[in-house]
C-alpha cells in the first residue's frame, strides 16, 4: 500500500454525502405537469392490468366449480 494514505471514516462519510450532492445536481427533474401525466398513466395501466386479472381470476374460479361439481 504504498503511496496510499487511509482515509478516516468521518472523511470517507462526508465524502460519500458529498458525491450524492453532485449526482443529484446533474438530474433532470420532472415538472408539474410529466409528474401528473406519468402518475395517471401508471395508476390507469395497474386499474387495466387489475381488471384484466380479476376477469381471468372469475373465469378460472367458475370452471374449477363447474368441473368439481360435474
Amino acid at each position: 500500500m504504498a503511496g496510499k494514505e487511509k482515509k478516516s471514516f468521518g472523511s470517507k462519510f462526508t465524502g460519500f454525502f458529498k458525491g450524492i450532492a453532485q449526482e443529484l445536481k446533474k438530474v433532470t427533474w420532472p415538472t408539474g405537469k410529466q409528474l401528473f401525466r406519468s402518475t395517471v398513466t401508471v395508476l390507469v395501466v395497474c386499474a387495466i392490468v387489475a381488471i384484466i386479472i380479476s376477469l381471468f381470476d372469475w373465469g378460472l374460479s367458475s370452471l374449477i366449480k363447474l368441473l368439481v361439481k360435474g
